[in-house]
């Protein structure tokens, strides 16, 4: 009888260890990772630089007015052309015409006693002396009145340049100062982008260089442009470097719009590329049967969501395109399904 009441604890035994193993053993499949492959693939490669910028006549000046007054006439020129010189705007001169007469009173009032002085110096009645001194006030008082002409001439704002004016802001009864900025004027025709690129960038940037536009008046259209001019001098504090892009007449852009470019560096027609998070540290992982191999790869243009591998791949290598951290040569995994 207790022979026979130990069969069912050993068979319990067995089930037991049974259990244990076939647990590891799920425990062990379950953390094998599953991953995602793929092939590598072949096509268009391009390496650019990426800036915003904004679109501007590439002939152009501001007005702004050299003293402080107020408007007093304001022309409705805005988006109508305009010759070098035309007068724009009048300010209020009433104190500068006042300082004007009073210096030419005085101007007169000395050409007067000089002649005066002359016939009494001729004379002998007066002294060399005397007479080269009110010559010297006469000559004071002319420099003054020229000077009182001079600035009653910046009460009216002219325009700079043959053109168009761009825009117009402030009005009548306003208060301009220097710095305020009256008119633009400018040439619809040609137009370029301003942009800032970042000094780590520049030295690739070379004049001629395609450039492609995006802006969001133009949902969906990829616009083109040329590098026609780097500024040689950087701005230290945001660590950029001006650059000019030329545009062709017929681009739909307008003046003030802002856009996105991306100045062509590199371009490649047919090249191997693969998915940019495959490749880590210099090294992408190759699924080999149903484990992996780290492969060292030489890239080139890098792009946001494929690079191109120049040495390391061939066509036919099955790639993890976003490999788990903690990998090691050899570890086993088990490949999405799908991939």
């Amino acid at each position: 009888m207790k022979k026979a009441s130990t069969l069912p604890k050993i068979i319990l035994w067995i089930v037991v260890v049974a259990a244990v193993i076939a647990g590891g053993g799920i425990w062990w499949f379950l953390n094998i990772p599953v991953v995602e492959t793929v092939t590598p693939t072949r096509g268009p490669a391009v390496q650019a630089i990426y800036a915003t910028g904004n679109v501007e006549a590439t002939n152009w000046a501001k007005v702004t007015p050299q003293v402080t007054a107020r408007i007093m006439e304001h022309c409705a020129c805005e988006g109508q052309t305009v010759k070098k010189g035309d007068e724009l705007a009048k300010l209020d001169d009433q104190e500068a015409r006042a300082n004007l007469a009073e210096t030419r009173a005085r101007e007169e009032f000395l050409a007067q006693e000089l002649n005066r002085y002359l016939r009494l110096s001729g004379q002998q009645v007066v002294s060399e002396q005397v007479y080269q001194r009110v010559a010297s006030e006469y000559a004071q008082a002319r420099a003054a009145t020229a000077a009182a002409e001079e600035r009653l001439s910046r009460y009216v704002l002219t325009s700079p340049l043959d053109g168009i004016v761009l825009r117009r802001d402030g009005e009548v009864g306003e208060v301009a100062a220097p710095g305020d900025v009256l008119f633009w004027v400018g040439e619809p025709r040609p137009l370029r982008i301003v942009a800032d690129v970042d000094e780590e960038d520049i030295p690739s940037v070379r004049l001629g260089q395609k450039t492609l536009i995006k802006s969001d008046a133009f949902p969906g259209q990829t616009l083109t442009g040329s590098v026609n001019h780097v500024t040689p001098k950087g701005d230290p504090v945001n660590k950029s470097y001006r650059v000019r892009v030329s545009l062709p007449d017929d681009t739909p852009l307008m003046i003030g719009m802002t856009t996105e470019i991306n100045i062509i560096v590199r371009e490649v027609e047919y090249t191997m590329l693969i998915p940019t998070d495959a490749v880590s540290n210099g090294s992408v992982w190759v699924a080999v049967n149903d484990r992996v191999q780290r492969r060292p790869v030489k890239t080139g243009i890098r792009g946001g969501q494929q690079v191109e591998i120049l040495e390391g791949l061939t066509q036919n290598d099955t790639v993890l395109a976003a490999p788990p951290e903690g990998l090691e040569d050899g570890d086993r995994i088990r490949v999405a399904s799908g991939s």
